[in-house]
């Protein structure tokens, strides 16, 4: 079997160890004589496994005891809607949400919450094309928003937060879809956090959301049942039927977290393997990132062909030495590494080298 380097934005590459774990126990889990897919999400087997996961995702992000964490359904996308229909409730209508446009998923966020409440552009970059991150001290703020928006990290465009930024008492909300744990985050200072599994935790179809108690219980009626976020929580993520497998997947790599010495460590092997790709790339006039140095995505690696007329050369050879899903996404065009978690960093030689090899041959 040749396993690829898997550079894909999401679905993402996840540890070997966890996928052979995975098919170890897929007919037969622990001795239940059940896959995990097949079991009930209220018999005992899956409750342990839920139990364990929560368990050690509160442990990683060390989660305060004040906040819940909620495994649903829907994807970022889903939670652009689920998050002003629980938040904007706490405030008199019609309230206003305060955003901080970095890029496309910020603008999706944008777009969703429109239908829900005001929206106030507190920031952008987008006449710059999203290469930087507004600063703190150029965004303006609403006086009594609901709360401010922010993702931490924009899949796409590859500008990441490298800070945490002040909003005083207003919750703070950041969609983590792409750098959730790949480096320490303190939690306490957000009012919400939440994020797709398919980038760095599990496969898609699983969702997280991780909530401040007192931020709980204000949904509008208009949101469905399934995703109000008291009734999510009451029910331990049961109201409905919840993601099983994706749970159990999600917990293993958390299991496979731990082992390699948890986020702190985690966040170094990032910081080592995001160095090591931009070093090479600053390096030649021949390729070139155009983010600013001081917010450049770990995860997300955009970077272009001087002579964008050898891309589909690039990606042919780059395919016949098993390195996959370097494309840029459709908007920005060019190239994307994607070097989450699960990547080792032996796979980004293996993309440096051939960076290098490619330049020889056609510089």
């Amino acid at each position: 079997m040749t396993r690829v380097y898997n550079f894909s934005a999401g679905p993402a590459v996840l540890p070997q160890e966890v996928l052979q774990q995975a098919a170890e126990e897929m007919l037969d889990w622990h001795g239940s004589g059940m896959s995990v897919m097949e079991m009930s999400h209220r018999g005992k087997e899956f409750i342990s496994i839920y139990e364990a996961a929560e368990r050690d995702l509160r442990e990683l992000l060390a989660v305060p005891a004040n906040y819940r964490i909620l495994f649903l359904q829907g994807g970022g996308i889903g939670e652009n809607a689920i998050v002003p229909m629980n938040l904007v409730g706490r405030k008199s209508q019609p309230a206003t949400a305060d955003f901080v446009h970095t890029g496309s998923w910020s603008g999706k966020s944008i777009k969703e919450a429109k239908k829900y409440c005001n929206v106030n552009v507190a920031a952008s970059s987008e006449t710059e094309k999203f290469a930087f991150i507004p600063p703190r001290e150029t965004w303006k703020l609403s006086k009594d928003a609901a709360y401010v928006h922010i993702c931490t990290n924009e899949t796409i465009d590859g500008v990441e937060f490298q800070y945490t930024p002040e909003v005083g008492d207003v919750p703070l909300v950041a969609d983590m879809s792409s750098h959730i744990l790949s480096r320490v985050v303190d939690v306490s200072k957000y009012g919400v956090i939440f994020g797709g599994a398919q980038k760095n935790i599990g496969p898609a179809g699983l969702t997280i959301a991780i909530v401040r108690d007192d931020l709980i219980g204000h949904a509008l009626s208009i949101c469905p049942s399934a995703f109000d976020w008291k009734l999510v929580a009451e029910n331990q993520s049961m109201y409905n039927t919840p993601p099983t497998y994706g749970i159990y997947i999600a917990g293993l790599v958390f299991q496979w977290l731990k082992r390699q010495g948890g986020v702190p460590a985690m966040e170094q092997r990032n910081i080592a393997k995001a160095a090591l790709l931009y070093d090479y790339l600053d390096s030649t006039g021949f390729y070139s990132n155009r983010i600013a140095k001081d917010c450049r995505s770990r995860m997300n690696v955009p970077f272009y062909l001087k002579d964008e007329s050898l891309n589909e050369a690039f990606l042919a050879g780059a395919k016949e030495r098993n390195l996959l899903q370097l494309k840029g996404h459709k908007s920005v065009g060019g190239m994307r590494a994607s070097i989450y978690n699960a990547m080792p960093i032996e796979g980004v030689q293996a993309l440096v080298d051939y960076l290098k090899d490619f330049e020889k041959k056609h510089g």
